[in-house]
């Protein structure tokens, strides 16, 4: 019995024979140390290791598709918006609401069977070639970003109508205020108006959307790391969850949701940099 309870002390870090509230203070104080216990599916490997071996992969792979979705449909978006009511906008409305209804795991499908299966353009799984030596070298990163292209292209095609329509939404808003209507009477030039005045302003609710959106990108990429074999924090996940390995299930679980605080902390907190109405208080109701 001893010899049970130590072994099940070595995988969730509390000692099983001793009452329920001291085993959950002895977890909640190993996570707060960052001792997250021993994996029970890789045996010998501590949680740790595991998300600091998987998570870089993760970040990689969601930063250059954040990144991506938000650059093509603030694009498309704030053309739609100078277009409104054209043969372009009407199209590209109903495609950007198309692709959002999209799920992602069925975009990951279709691509590797188009372009791995019938093309063999792109690889179907993995993140860098089998005997190839990891390092900085131009060959290297430029197979690590040929095996993400369609991880990434995944997320891009079924993440960039919904960021489409808000900034289009957004930039109708601005474009319909005063101050547009005076730069015009102004004469400033149009191509600075529509840079500096309505494309900036119809920017910045976008930024909390960009740090919320990577919570989802995060819960996204657990099938989608999995359809791909792609050795990230959501394809140790799903491993975890197949396995019952608790340990390493609580321990990503505690990471990603970390994540997301951090992030809706930091555009919190940033806010007000980006947009000095709110910093100075406007909205305020005065007396």
């Amino acid at each position: 019995m001893s010899e049970i309870n130590s072994l099940t002390e070595a995988y969730t870090n509390f000692d099983p024979s001793t009452p329920v509230y001291v085993q959950y203070f002895d977890y909640v104080t190993n996570i707060l140390q960052g001792n997250l216990g021993q994996s029970v599916s890789f045996a010998g490997q501590s949680v740790n290791s595991l998300i600091i071996k998987a998570a870089p992969w993760t970040i990689f792979l969601l930063t250059i598709a954040i990144l991506l979705t938000f650059a093509v449909g603030i694009v498309l978006g704030a053309v739609m918006a100078y277009r409104e009511g054209s043969r372009f906008d009407t199209g590209s409305t109903v495609l950007s609401m198309f692709v959002n209804s999209v799920p992602y795991y069925v975009a990951a499908l279709l691509l590797v069977y188009v372009f791995s299966i019938q093309l063999s353009i792109f690889p179907q799984s993995g993140n860098y070639a089998v005997g190839l030596e990891p390092g900085l070298t131009p060959i290297f990163i430029a197979d690590v970003f040929y095996h993400a292209a369609l991880p990434v292209a995944s997320l891009v095609l079924t993440g960039f109508g919904g960021v489409a329509i808000t900034m289009r939404g957004n930039s109708i808003q601005e474009i319909g205020e005063d101050y547009i209507r005076v730069a015009h009477l102004r004469g400033v030039p149009g191509r600075r108006i529509a840079v500096r005045y309505v494309g900036r302003n119809a920017l910045l609710p976008m930024y909390t959307n960009l740090m919320i959106s990577v919570g989802f990108m995060f819960g996204g990429s657990v099938i989608l790391e999995q359809i791909f074999a792609y050795p990230g924090l959501g394809n140790y996940l799903l491993q975890g969850i197949h396995a019952r390995d608790y340990p390493l299930m609580m321990g990503i679980f505690i990471v990603i949701t970390a994540a997301v605080l951090i992030c809706i902390l930091i555009a919190d907190l940033t806010y007000g940099l980006i947009d000095p109405r709110v910093s100075a208080g406007e909205g305020k109701e005065a007396y």
